[in-house]
């Protein structure tokens, strides 16, 4: 009976000629009538939402309760993006569910939800892992929602493992939800990215789970590679072959500034695509969404901002403009297409800059141990401090610090709570043994995926194998089994137009209008807007490191290990070209330079200087020489090189230049701006300090010019 009522539940859900599989049987048995926890780590496609809405209405219905068994309350699932959260509740409108989510998106929505929960009448609640440790939602919801769960379901699963390729500390907290649920609730957990190693820690941290592991082949993918020359190639290819592709799809990149220009360029070109990444606003990203759904765009340029959760069926695409660092996070965003078409193509275009992108994401890792303890430190167990307050005390950026003192409230050795953070007092152990096997564990994925783009075997059964899947065989469909379909050529125009697309140079420095808060606290006392007498005009650079056109070059010139040596010819060349436009355009300067001056460098002073000595010489103005530093010997002496959150940023270069007599004594006589030129911009606070001290010593204005901006 009870399987029976599972499939009339699937076919209002999936269509009248919907079967259920074993596996996914075995499952909404074992919820539903023994109550068990359950692990599905099965491929995309494989039907895991159809397990928990199947086995969410025969819980609310009660069709296999048990003499005793209280009434279900509503099936909790948490997830991780709103994307997956908007299509889990249209899926479950079709099989007569109603859900609800609780998010940043709806805060308006949240007491209403609540009040819906209260009265019986919400099925689904989807919720994000962040909401579990909401101060309001943890501490006036969480505790109900908890003592009358029917069903709790933790998508993605993988995010529970710090071994896994897209750890979330947040998932963390599930433990502080399982311990609160009562017994016999049911608990699954989905994924389809997880190898054996992630399957064991997801399992024991569920407790006594029944694991349900299938093969993880998907025969409507042909997966293939092609290595091109540059970033040109690999947009020109895109623009030759995007049209032959079936449907619509994803183009994946690795940044957004990679997203940016590669959406940019496709439109330049007559395409239909949108850009999709972190910085989107979430409006115009449900636009995007929608769009593609309704197959009005040819494609999402996307970053891994768009990854889990996102269902499209008739996907028929995946391109990724660049290889992500892990063959599993690979596996899991191609995964997207062929989910309800017979075939969908899957092509990975890698570049050589994917190593040192993959290697500055790498390096927003957990903190060293000292600047664990000394945030630590700044804590009081009685007063909270919030993230804001709290960063201008320690040496790390906003969102690594978040991430931070999210594992110490996992770990217990913090508690977020309104207005900020509080200690615990409890121990604390830095477990550096894991953090390093963690680390190698990420090097040798990236390892991996060098490997898979270069492998002239299978390319499914290399995927599947990187899974521990044990019935990995050859796919017989992929460019390796079956022959490549697309070859590497690509027309001389979408080359020529890429080439001039990416050749552009030029992006704006912003100018610093406002001090970091809570100076204060670290001896500074500044504070406020920035006097209009002591700030910076809008700068320019040539170009951003993560920039698909001169991100190489610039790297290659400006990076800490490159080598100290005269401005490259083809970018003096290119800041040339960016002064002209700068000098022109309808954002040009208000008024043109009358002097150069250099930024103090240890690290590249030959590059900086002769940058700065090439434009005197072709501007024909004097070259009043560069700043010095206040500090040799500490930290201010290479302010380049000090990576800090903002507040430590000023403090470190606070006062750290000097201007020479012999500059400051011409400084009154310009009749124009500075121009203040550097090698590479990160924050823009050093441009800023540096602008400040040759606007006190009487420069009536400062351009500020660098070769790169980071990021």
């Amino acid at each position: 009976m009870v399987r029976e009522r599972a499939e009339e539940v699937l076919r209002r859900l999936a269509g009248e000629h919907a079967v259920l599989r074993e596996d996914q049987w075995r499952a909404i048995e074992a919820l539903t009538v023994d109550r068990r926890r359950v692990l599905c780590v099965q491929r995309t496609g494989w039907g895991k939402s159809a397990v928990y809405f199947v086995a969410t209405a025969l819980l609310r219905s009660g069709v296999a309760a048990e003499p005793g068994d209280h009434p279900a309350g509503p099936t909790v699932i948490v997830s991780p993006l709103l994307a997956l959260m908007r299509n889990q509740v249209e899926s479950a409108a079709r099989a007569g569910i109603t859900a609800r989510t609780i998010n940043s998106a709806n805060l308006d929505e949240w007491s209403l939800i609540e009040q819906e929960i209260r009265a019986g009448e919400v099925d689904v609640l989807l919720i994000s892992p962040e909401r579990l440790n909401n101060p309001d939602f943890r501490d006036n919801v969480l505790p109900g929602l908890a003592g009358s769960t029917g069903l709790l379901v933790v998508d993605e699963a993988h995010c529970v493992s710090d071994w896994g390729h897209d750890f979330r500390p947040d998932y963390r907290r599930l433990r502080t939800f399982l311990a609160g649920l009562p017994g016999r609730t049911p608990v699954l957990a989905t994924t389809a990215t997880a190898n054996a190693r992630v399957t064991a820690d997801v399992a024991d941290q569920l407790g006594d789970a029944l694991v349900l592991r299938g093969p993880l082949d998907r025969d409507s993918l042909r997966l293939a590679a092609l290595r091109l020359e540059n970033p040109a190639h690999r947009l020109a290819w895109l623009a030759d072959h995007l049209e032959r592709l079936p449907g619509s799809g994803i183009v994946y990149t690795l940044t957004v500034a990679a997203a940016t220009e590669t959406a940019d360029f496709l439109r330049s070109r007559g395409f239909e695509v949108a850009s999709y990444t972190g910085q989107v606003e979430d409006a115009e990203r449900r636009v995007a969404e929608q769009d593609l759904l309704n197959n009005k765009i040819k494609a999402l340029v996307a970053t891994s901002a768009l990854g889990m959760g996102f269902d499209k069926p008739d996907l028929g695409f995946v391109v990724h403009l660049g290889a992500p660092p892990s063959p599993i996070a690979y596996y899991q965003q191609v995964g997207r297409a062929g989910r309800a078409v017979e075939h969908a193509e899957v092509m990975l275009l890698p570049g050589p800059e994917d190593v040192a992108i993959w290697r500055y994401f790498a390096s927003l890792a957990f903190p060293p141990e000292d600047q664990v303890r000394a945030v630590l430190s700044r804590l009081s167990p009685d007063q909270p401090m919030s993230t804001q307050a709290l960063e201008p005390l320690v040496d790390l950026r906003r969102t690594r610090l978040e991430l931070m003192l999210k594992v110490l409230d996992v770990d217990g050795a913090v508690r977020r709570t309104r207005g900020g953070w509080l200690a615990t007092g409890e121990p604390w152990t830095y477990d550096e043994a894991r953090l390093r096997r963690v680390a190698e564990a990420r090097e040798t994925e990236q390892r991996t995926m060098i490997e898979y783009a270069e492998t002239t075997t299978c390319r499914m059964e290399f995927l599947r194998r990187c899974l521990d899947d044990p019935e990995a065989v050859p796919c017989g469909r992929c460019d390796n089994c079956a022959g490549p379909l697309f070859d590497a050529e690509v027309s001389s125009a979408s080359l020529a137009a890429a080439d001039a697309f990416l050749g552009r140079p030029g992006t704006e420095i912003a100018p610093k209008k406002m001090w970091p808060t809570g100076l204060a606290a670290v001896g500074i006392s500044l504070k406020g807007r920035i006097a209009p007498s002591e700030q910076s005009e809008p700068g320019r650079a040539v170009g951003r490191l993560s920039d698909l056109g001169w991100g190489n070059r610039l790297r290659a010139a400006v990076s800490p290990e490159s080598p100290d040596a005269p401005v490259p010819t083809d970018l003096a060349a290119a800041v040339i070209e960016v002064l002209k436009a700068w000098a022109r355009g309808d954002d040009a300067w208000k008024q043109r330079p009358a002097a150069v001056v250099a930024v103090y460098s240890q690290r590249h002073p030959q590059l900086i200087h002769s940058l700065a000595e090439h434009i005197a010489t072709v501007g024909r103005l004097p070259m009043l020489g560069s700043l010095e530093a206040a500090h040799p010997a500490g930290r201010a002496a290479e302010p380049g090189a000090y990576r800090g959150n903002s507040a430590q940023r000023v403090r470190g270069l606070h006062d750290a230049f000097v201007v020479p007599a012999h500059v400051a004594s011409e400084l009154p006589e310009l009749s124009g701006p500075v121009l203040l030129v550097d090698d590479l911009t990160d924050s823009g606070w050093t441009l800023a300090l540096a602008g400040r001290a040759l606007r006190r010593a009487g420069a009536p204005g400062i351009l500020p010019f660098a070769l790169a901006i980071a990021g």
